[in-house]
């Protein structure tokens, strides 16, 4: 499997919507059946047993040569924002077939999973990572009451799409797993402002996400004076602007207000509720902590003087996570051996890797993004890049099965 397959095989899967003209392929949508056959297929062409686990991942496995079996994992997402381009988390899924496929049907010592988690965006339910958490065995019970805006639980979901929530521990990884490894691309511009092909992640950002709902009055727009209205919205937007100067006054911080919700939502009514989400992000926790509990004073202050009450719901608190340090080592072996210069850098944005990490040492290569574009329908990728990514990649595999013991 070359370069260039790699990639008409996402820019194919990337038709796999939900949307006619745009990429949009959340947790479980009837699409997702398509990429599953498509990718299952590519997988037993490549000598994998192929399963769909509990919780919708898409799971390959390319036996071992010997009797004791240990498993090398690569793996990323097969889900995506909404209006997405064609590579953000299905690449890494693609390009984990693509070294599997070099090898020609020739064993390791270890045996080869190549995983598609489910969800990892976020989108449908509000909280992102429903694959890997569940891989990671730390998918909880309150997850899967989780609603989306329809009134469909996540259990509702894995349900629909023909999956049994009574197997969801069989979607636990066991304790052979020797490594992790995820190829995505940067979705920053660091590497390509730097004129590299690849990089090699040293550790993940932590990052919180949360609701704050404003709630004041909704009433008549044209009858009710501006002194005596408790409109949601102005506060909202008062609290948006203090957070953005947040996130300007911390060195390395990230603070983004995504969305809106407006109710009742009419041109001629004041807002009477207004819920708008917020997305921190910091390599240190603490500095992390520190302004989200700023946001929320903010928010209660505006609050207060607005005659409005604020209600705060923490949707992920997730932690920084380094990568692993022997495995960083291999990789950056690994691109040596290949010709790359070897950079190292920390990723602004959550992957599947910080939440395997918990269960199995993890690592992360990033591919250059041209013009560090991403979460946009003009994203995309160079062929030399994917290129140098499976050659890495393999090599990768390479080191770690000789190292097995």
């Amino acid at each position: 499997m070359t370069a260039a397959e790699v990639i008409a095989c996402c820019r194919r899967l990337a038709q796999c919507s939900e949307e006619i003209g745009a990429t949009t392929r959340t947790f479980l949508c009837e699409p997702m059946r398509d990429v599953h056959a498509a990718l299952g297929e590519a997988m037993r062409r490549a000598g994998m047993t192929v399963r769909v686990d509990a919780a919708g991942n898409l799971r390959g496995v390319y036996p071992a040569a010997g009797e004791t079996v240990r498993r090398v994992l690569i793996g990323s997402h097969l889900d995506t924002v909404r209006h997405a381009g064609a590579f953000d988390g299905v690449l890494g899924v693609v390009l984990g077939i693509a070294v599997v496929s070099r090898l020609g049907g020739r064993r390791l010592p270890v045996a080869v999973e190549v995983l598609g988690f489910s969800e990892e965006e976020g989108v449908r339910f509000g909280v992102p990572f429903i694959g890997s958490r569940a891989v990671a065995g730390t998918l909880d019970p309150v997850l899967l009451e989780r609603t989306d805006p329809y009134g469909a639980r996540v259990r509702d979901a894995i349900t629909s799409y023909g999956l049994d929530t009574n197997k969801l521990h069989d979607a636990v990884l066991g304790d052979d797993a020797l490594a992790y490894l995820e190829m995505h691309i940067e979705q920053g511009p660091v590497l390509d402002r730097l004129n590299l092909p690849l990089g090699i992640v040293d550790a993940i950002v932590g990052q919180s996400r949360l609701a704050v709902t404003f709630t004041g009055a909704a009433n008549h727009a044209g009858t009710t004076p501006m002194d005596q209205r408790r409109d949601a919205l102005t506060g909202a937007a008062e609290w948006i602007g203090r957070v953005e100067r947040v996130g300007q006054e911390v060195a390395g911080l990230v603070a983004t207000v995504g969305t809106l919700n407006v109710d009742p939502g009419a041109a001629n009514v004041i807002p009477g509720a207004c819920t708008a989400t917020l997305d921190i992000r910091h390599v240190d926790d603490r500095v992390r902590n520190s302004a989200v509990t700023t946001c929320i004073d903010a928010a209660r202050q505006i609050g207060a003087v607005r005659r409005l009450d604020v209600e705060v719901d923490v949707r992920l608190e997730q932690p920084a996570v380094p990568m692993d340090p022997e495995l960083r080592t291999h990789l950056a072996a690994a691109v040596a051996e290949m010709g790359y210069p070897v950079y190292g850098l920390s990723s602004g944005a959550g992957h599947d890797a910080m939440i395997m990490a918990e269960r199995v040492p993890a690592s992360m290569l990033f591919i250059r993004t041209p013009g560090g574009l991403s979460h946009h329908r003009g994203e995309t990728v160079r062929e030399h890049d994917v290129d140098a990514a499976l050659r890495v990649g393999s090599a990768f595999l390479q080191r770690i099965a000789l190292a097995t013991p």
